[in-house]
């Protein structure tokens, strides 16, 4: 009889989602060894998402490029430690090249080896975030990936028109640090704007500002609300005297990506 224990089983049910009784059968055909077990729930449909009822903010991204094309992906997870292994780490740039060679649905041809991943390291493993750029011809492209411990946790892209490639890299490290929501105000809903706009208004009136006075204030806040959001409005990080609009000059920004690990 295979050699396993009660906790044998318990630790195989978490691991994988089986029942009970499957991750004992599973454990006995393959004379008690955890990975054969949990590949053969797999392969004979047993497995679900392993401990799909734990919290996967942690994480990684990573960065791949092609003819004028970039790619971002995440790859989610428990913790740290997890995020930082080796198999994680070539498993989300596997992803990401994938993605920049094939588009973004090209994730679902790599679901197997995240399913083995997440069996092999016991913890809530899912794909998380994917953007793909396709830059317009003439259009310049630039990716910047900030890395901690090994792994990228803040992925960004950017497609500048008109500009040169030091102006795209330059802006792409300040969307790393400044982590704007959005391009401009238009891409914000004006419910949005409108229930902000409302909460300032009750903010200032509360300290006790003179209602002659509080149209001004309010603006001046929402102004400040906007620049912590919206990229053009957002000062350099390089130079805090010009804001992005100023050093974009008469090059424009089309688009941008951003993923932040747990963001």
């Amino acid at each position: 009889m295979a050699d396993f224990t009660a906790k044998d089983v318990q630790a195989l049910r978490q691991a994988t989602g089986a029942g009970m009784m499957d991750a004992k059968k599973a454990l006995m055909e393959n004379d008690g060894d955890f990975d054969g077990a949990a590949k053969w729930l797999r392969e004979n449909g047993l497995a679900k998402s392993a401990r799909n009822d734990r919290e996967n903010a942690e994480g990684a991204v990573a960065v791949a490029t092609g003819d004028n094309v970039a790619a971002l992906v995440e790859l989610k997870c428990e913790t740290d430690f997890v995020a930082k292994s080796d198999d994680f780490i070539a498993t989300v740039q596997a992803l990401a090249d994938a993605v920049a060679a094939d588009g973004e649905g090209a994730v679902d041809g790599l679901k197997d080896r995240v399913d083995d991943l997440r069996v092999t390291l016991k913890e809530n493993i899912d794909i998380g975030r994917v953007v793909r750029i396709d830059a317009a011809e003439g259009n310049v492209l630039d990716t910047y990936l900030h890395k901690q411990d090994g792994r990228g946790i803040v992925g960004v892209a950017v497609e500048v028109a008109g500009g040169s490639e030091e102006l795209a890299h330059d802006i792409a490290i300040h969307i790393a640090f400044t982590k704007p929501r959005f391009l401009s105000r238009d891409e914000i809903a004006a419910d949005v704007v409108a229930e902000e706009r409302e909460t300032l208004t009750t903010i200032t009136r509360n300290e006790g500002k003179p209602e002659a006075a509080l149209e001004k204030i309010v603006e001046g806040k929402l102004n400040g609300w906007y620049q912590e959001r919206v990229l053009l409005e957002q000062k350099f990080v390089r130079d805090e005297k010009q804001t992005i609009t100023q050093l974009l000059g008469g090059a424009s920004i089309v688009r941008f990506g951003l993923i932040v690990v747990g963001g």
